[in-house]
């Protein structure tokens, strides 16, 4: 199940889900591998006892038969973290980074039998720059969904969807991209659907042999609803290709979207132009039973959790998520801080002749996929990654740039914690601070932010709206103790409670992001001394269990308004 909703009526798509053939692998791929193994699609290669912990090469098989002659298109939504991928025996295409979705064209493709191969690596070397051992743990496998598609000659690739405030209606403006694989030109009609009622018309489009064409089109629209965590209103854009003097489509594509605003206003961050505090979670996909391959029923069960609790934010800490839970985002009105693959790095690892190529690549496929969801009301990069040198300011300002190139309509941040020592703070339009007060040191965590903000405003970030994005501390789930000792589910309530009266007090802020929502596994070696193997500073335990820190934070978020309420 690739989303939440049909994305198709026209073209043909198949799900290839379901078991395939596994085999780990020693040592080169040659082709001639024999597969003695199964392995669950999607999922974590580690779920199976016989890959715990498991990190290295592997081989995916699975054997298809196709219906007719076609242009195909192999569509993988996540492979973690390396994956090379043969057609009967060929290398048609391969793709870095475990947490963005990418496809393989096949045009031509004759009708009958057809092997697919995946050489799968989840290792860490130099070649691979933004995975590392790290506060969480790189999985390895096929980790989310893959389809197949049949493909018209001429179809659609993408479409982008902008809604902006026009006075009291709402202009949408559609930007389409068509891809022509014949040898000819061919000119089509282009014709939307938005809801049930709302016909778009975008008139006739040559797309010139073998190129891809993009053009776009605004319509001002009265009386649609507007989305927010209130009432998150959804509509189904539906577009169709039909070829001249015919009445019936060649191809189709459907997405979710909705009629909202983000801006930046001086110091507030506003929602269809009324300011919003953001009280959230940061979130990893982790799960002790499915690994990051988290089936919907417990994506689903995350998000009403968070709700439960009054949040009405989730920061995807730290890569781009699966699809389908910015999805149950969009339908439930939750609002989401939507971060590029990238944490802790020092400069010399910025520094990586790979590192600029491979964030470029995850940023640009983050964009591109994940633009329409409405849910999404922050851009992020670079999550405490080295912005108090110099050095690196430049990757800073060209990873904020690609993202401004192409979204001018959501803000975006970094992460970060370097205090009084950053050298970025004016390139982002958000201020954002990892900050421990109440567990890393023994400072006031009022002191802290007060002082950090005096001197934010000579650094960079003067008149820019404040973001906590992590506070939080420790607590091993069942470790009970009076003496509140760390580790303790009581000292990290005592700790949780000083934040929350802090941040969601302070008059300057404009939202707060707990570390974390649930605990999750981490790589051992540099990070073997987190107790259990686990950054345990979630709020509900790896099972979901609730925290005694859990009715604290239920408490503060439901007495704090989502809206702005200036306190003094």
């Amino acid at each position: 199940m690739e989303r939440l909703f049909q994305t198709h009526e026209i073209r043909y798509t198949e799900d290839l889900e379901g078991i395939w053939e596994f085999q780990k692998l020693d040592g080169d791929f040659t082709g001639c591998e024999p597969c003695s193994e199964k392995m669950l699609v999607p999922s974590c290669w580690e779920m199976d006892p016989s890959c715990r912990g498991y990190r290295g090469r592997a081989l995916y098989r699975k054997v298809i038969f196709t219906k007719r002659k076609s242009n195909l298109r192999l569509v993988f939504k996540g492979v973690s973290h390396t994956a090379e991928v043969y057609v009967n025996k060929k290398k048609v295409g391969g793709h870095y980074g475990a947490y963005t979705p990418f496809s393989i064209l096949l045009p031509d493709a004759p009708e009958g039998r057809h092997e697919i191969e995946l050489v799968v690596d989840n290792s860490f070397s130099e070649a691979s720059a933004l995975h590392k051992e790290n506060d969480y743990y790189t999985y390895g496998g096929i980790t989310r969904p893959v389809s197949l598609e049949y493909l018209n000659n001429v179809y659609i690739e993408k479409v982008f969807f902008t809604p902006r405030r026009c006075g009291n209606a709402w202009e949408a403006q559609i930007r389409v991209e068509l891809h022509n694989l014949c040898g000819k030109p061919a000119t089509l009609l282009c014709k939307g659907q938005l809801g049930r009622h709302i016909s778009l018309d975008f008139g006739e489009v040559t797309v010139p042999a073998g190129r891809k064409v993009s053009f776009e089109k605004s319509f001002v629209l009265q009386d649609v609803k507007e989305w927010s965590p209130e009432s998150p209103a959804l509509y189904l854009l539906k577009m169709a290709l039909f070829f001249m003097n015919e009445n019936y489509p060649v191809d189709d594509w459907i997405d979710r979207v909705g009629f909202r605003e983000i801006q930046v206003s001086g110091n507030r961050l506003l929602l269809n132009g009324r300011p919003i505090f953001l009280k959230g979670y940061n979130r990893h996909e982790d799960d002790p039973q499915f690994g990051c391959a988290l089936p919907l029923a417990a994506q689903m069960r995350d998000l009403a959790l968070m709700r439960e609790t009054g949040a009405n934010s989730v920061r995807t800490s730290h890569y781009p998520n699966d699809e389908r839970f910015l999805d149950l985002c969009d339908s439930y009105g939750m609002l989401v801080w939507e971060e590029a693959h990238a944490r802790g790095l020092s400069p010399e690892e910025m520094e990586n002749p790979a590192f600029e190529s491979q964030s470029r690549v995850c940023i640009q496929e983050m964009l591109e996929n994940h633009y329409n969801h409405p849910s999404i009301v922050i851009w992020a990069v670079l999550n405490e990654c080295s912005s108090w040198d110099e050095r690196v300011r430049h990757h800073y300002e060209s990873q904020i740039g690609q993202i401004r190139d192409f979204d001018r309509t959501r803000p975006v941040t970094y992460a970060s914690n370097a205090h009084f020592s950053d050298r970025c703070l004016d390139l982002a339009d958000i201020v954002s601070y990892n900050i421990y007060a109440n567990w890393y040191d023994d400072q006031d965590a009022w002191e802290k932010l007060k002082s950090l903000q005096e001197w934010t405003r000579t650094h960079g970030g003067e008149g820019k709206p404040m973001v906590i994005s992590e506070f939080g501390a420790g607590a091993v789930y069942g470790f009970r103790s009076m003496g509140r000792e760390h580790w303790s589910e009581e000292r990290q309530a005592d700790s949780l409670q000083a934040d929350l009266a802090c941040y969601l007090q302070a008059p300057f802020l404009t939202g707060a992001f707990i570390w974390q929502f649930c605990d999750c596994r981490v790589t051992e070696g540099n990070w073997s001394s987190r107790p259990k193997t686990q950054n345990n500073k979630g709020v509900f335990d790896a099972y979901r269990r609730p925290k005694l820190s859990a009715e604290d934070v239920k408490k503060a978020f439901r007495q704090k308004d989502g809206s702005f309420q200036k306190i003094m």
